[in-house]
């Protein structure tokens, strides 16, 4: 296993064809994403039926993940004129009645009840907060500020306020509408933009109801902060996304506030990811600056799960470039950077047994010589909770299921192998998963290995057995 933490790439007009997803596959991506912020849900059937394609090609599960657009609060246009320069001390106004004919003087904002969750002194943030507005009145609804720092503004920029507050439900229509008509289709993840707090996930969760599809909630507003508890019980996993969070609570603020939420997922089991401009260089070169090696490295030893990239693969010269730089530095800081993280874990007071068998598992392996756990698993629950505890014993989860296969390709420290079929016998089992784990070149003789099984293998929740066995040194059975 040549890394532990896992890389997620957004597919785009770059990067959505067949041959540079299998290049980023080979690179070292896990799992793909789609923004529905800028794609269809027919484009993203296409998408998806393109990496199916590659998956069976390349021969390994891949998961892929689905973003909902959720309600960003955005300017509107300038008529035919591509941009407007504001300069510090201009007079601009937001006005709701304005359609797509701004000017130098104002604009039209998306969100027509903006007007009601400002006030004199407020600080708006346009262009990822390039661009600083004060708010001096308000009247007839529309917005009447100062600009502090001026520049050019673009149609359909972004609008934050500092501090956050905009009482903006985070699931819209047409989020409930893109989640519905994607529920026939292959993937594991959908992403759930712009989360206030525990309902917007569990609106999301009613309308996926039975359906294998794991919830990941983006912390990008100042309100899922304060509801953070919540919000991650309910939830699968949490993505920090750094851009409009960056925002609202003010970019010094950013680096404590990614290693509060890393260890708030991390103390519920929930699964952690960090997203946005992990190597924005990328876009344009070849190789990435020494602050954004540091910046993935520093999260790859904070214990997450993934990172992941945007435009670096979606619009960038060097997709699969940036996939094989963010593997090498992951392996490199997994080795380099092994330490205990300090986390005060919400633990209920009694655990079901294949729990207690994965985490055993684990405590084992570090106490002994064992190189490696092989987990056969029918949900995939034992490796997630393998995973959870930090661990350079790499672990290898083998199911019949595709969907399992695929979802436990976002676990960190999993590899995830698809059987075409496993063994009903308990030592044949064995000796299937041995045989495999040498032919990939995991183990060779001699080698402890931990293996957890259910006693019914194939049955979903059953894993209750642990059982250490010496590479070549095993029961041999005859059929």
């Amino acid at each position: 296993m040549k890394k532990r933490t896992k890389i997620i790439a957004t597919l785009g007009p770059a990067s959505t064809s067949t041959s540079k997803i299998e290049r980023m596959l080979h690179a070292g991506a896990d799992v793909f994403r789609i923004n529905l912020s800028h794609a269809s849900i027919d484009d993203a059937k296409d998408i998806i039926s393109l990496v199916r394609s590659q998956e069976k090609k390349v021969g390994r599960p891949v998961a892929i993940m689905l973003d909902l657009q959720g309600q960003k609060v955005r300017i509107r246009g300038f008529g035919k004129k591509p941009h407007v320069i504001l300069k510090s001390g201009d007079k601009y106004a937001l006005d709701p009645s304005l359609n797509d004919n701004g000017n130098q003087r104002a604009v039209g904002v998306t969100f027509k009840d903006l007007y009601k969750n400002v006030q004199p002194g407020d600080e708006l943030l346009l262009s990822d907060a390039l661009i600083k507005l004060k708010v001096e009145a308000i009247k007839s609804k529309k917005i009447h500020t100062i600009v502090l720092r001026g520049g050019k503004l673009k149609p359909y920029q972004g609008v934050n306020k500092k501090g956050g507050g905009l009482s903006l439900s985070g699931i819209t229509q047409k989020d409930k509408s893109d989640l519905k008509k994607s529920l026939s289709l292959e993937y594991d993840y959908v992403a759930v933009s712009f989360v206030k707090d525990d309902k917007d996930v569990n609106d999301i969760r009613k309308i996926v109801k039975d359906k294998d599809i794991k919830i990941i909630a983006k912390i990008e507003r100042n309100e899922a902060i304060k509801n953070i508890d919540k919000i991650t019980k309910a939830a699968d996993g949490l993505l920090v996304a750094r851009g409009d969070l960056g925002v609202e609570i003010g970019i010094e603020q950013l680096p404590a506030t990614q290693k509060f939420l890393i260890r708030k997922a991390i103390s519920f089991d929930k699964l952690v990811i960090v997203a946005t401009q992990m190597m924005e260089s990328m876009i344009n070169n070849r190789v990435p600056t020494r602050a954004e090696v540091f910046d993935v490295a520093n999260a790859v030893t904070s214990g997450v799960d993934a990172i992941m990239f945007s435009a670096e693969t979606a619009i960038g010269k060097y997709p699969s470039e940036v996939i094989s730089e963010a593997s090498r530095i992951c392996s490199e800081s997994e080795g380099a950077y092994v330490r205990p993280l300090s986390v005060d874990r919400v633990v209920p007071k009694t655990l079901p047994v294949d729990q207690v068998i994965a985490l055993s598992a684990v405590y084992s392996a570090k106490l002994t010589k064992v190189v490696a756990i092989a987990a056969l698993t029918e949900t995939g629950s034992t490796a997630l909770w393998m995973s959870r505890v930090q661990s350079n014993i790499p672990i290898y989860a083998m199911t019949q299921n595709n969907k399992t296969s695929r979802r436990i390709c976002l676990y960190k420290g999993v590899q995830s192998i698809k059987l075409d079929k496993l063994e009903e016998n308990h030592a044949q089992a064995n000796m299937q998963v041995i045989s495999l784990m040498r032919k990939i070149g995991t183990v060779k003789k001699g080698d402890l290995v931990i293996i957890t099984k259910g006693d019914l293998l194939g049955t979903s929740g059953g894993t209750n057995a642990l059982k250490v066995v010496e590479v070549g040194n095993m029961i041999e059975v005859n059929d």
